[in-house]
């Protein structure tokens, strides 16, 4: 009976036993499911976060896809450019040349009309200063002598040159006349225009039809008195008549008309050394 009861006690303390093992290894089994858990969740997260990554380097690579695609069609056109101006270039250095040969024929020939022009006012002022020195006090007075743009401006007075009313030339006029003509006779590379000038007043006389007559033939006397007295080559003289219509005043005043019933001298250089100089133009 003892030897039984020992059996038994045996028996529920190996059950005892068994049930608290069970106990400790499910404990153990849920503590490891719960860290299973953690580490499945943990891990599809660091797979979520790298397909976002994935795809966000996806969009990227596009993206810089695209602009190299543009950056090749950019360098394309510009290559394009490079070979059109380098193909051009020989093109344009030829006309570029051309353009500086044409500057500097240019340069030469204002050069040479600078020097000319020079010359030509060096000569006029000279020539405006012995008419001017040979000249008395009173003949100054209804002499005017000027330089205009390279020409040479003797005006004088009707009534120093003329008789009242006609074109012959007076004997005051003769003095006057002669110191212009050795002017004219030193400086043989001009050419000389003598011209007529009127008021408005009308004129109807005896072989004098209007304004613009007597204005011409008054030029014609002093063309033939320089002519015919100093010895002045006619080739060299041309005779003009403007009648009433080149005021330098108004003809309403007395001393307006004055002013305007004048004959001017005008002596300017040879028209064949115009055209000498034309012909030296550059042709473009």
């Amino acid at each position: 009976m003892k030897a039984k009861l020992i059996l038994i006690a045996f028996a529920a303390g190996s059950m005892l036993m068994a049930g608290c093992a069970s106990k400790k290894d499910l404990e153990n089994c849920q503590n490891e499911n719960r860290q299973l858990t953690a580490d499945y969740q943990q891990a599809r997260e660091r797979i979520a976060g790298a397909d976002a990554k994935i795809a966000a380097d996806a969009d990227r690579i596009a993206s810089l896809q695209k602009q190299l695609d543009q950056a090749k069609q950019d360098y394309a056109r510009l290559q394009q450019t490079l070979d059109q101006s380098i193909a051009n270039s020989s093109t344009n250095n030829v006309n570029i040349s051309k353009l500086v040969d044409q500057i500097n024929e240019s340069n030469q020939y204002i050069r040479h009309l600078v020097e000319v022009k020079s010359k030509s006012d060096s000569l006029n002022m000279v020539l405006t200063n012995n008419l001017t020195r040979s000249l008395s006090k009173e003949e100054l007075k209804e002499v005017d002598v000027q330089v205009l743009k390279g020409v040479v401006y003797i005006s004088l007075a009707d009534n120093m040159l003329y008789k009242s009313g006609s074109y012959e030339i007076n004997d005051r006029a003769q003095e006057t006349l002669s110191k212009i003509a050795k002017i004219i006779m030193d400086y043989k590379d001009y050419d000389v225009l003598i011209e007529g000038n009127t008021d408005d007043v009308p004129i109807s006389r005896e072989n004098i039809r209007n304004n613009c007559d007597l204005s011409c033939q008054r030029a014609s006397s002093v063309v033939q008195y320089l002519q015919n007295n100093y010895g002045v080559d006619p080739k060299r003289l041309t005779a003009g008549g403007r009648g009433e219509y080149n005021p330098i005043a108004t003809n309403s005043t007395e001393l307006g008309k004055q002013r305007n019933r004048r004959t001017q001298i005008i002596i300017t250089p040879k028209l064949d050394q115009f055209m000498d100089l034309i012909e030296q133009a550059p042709e473009e």
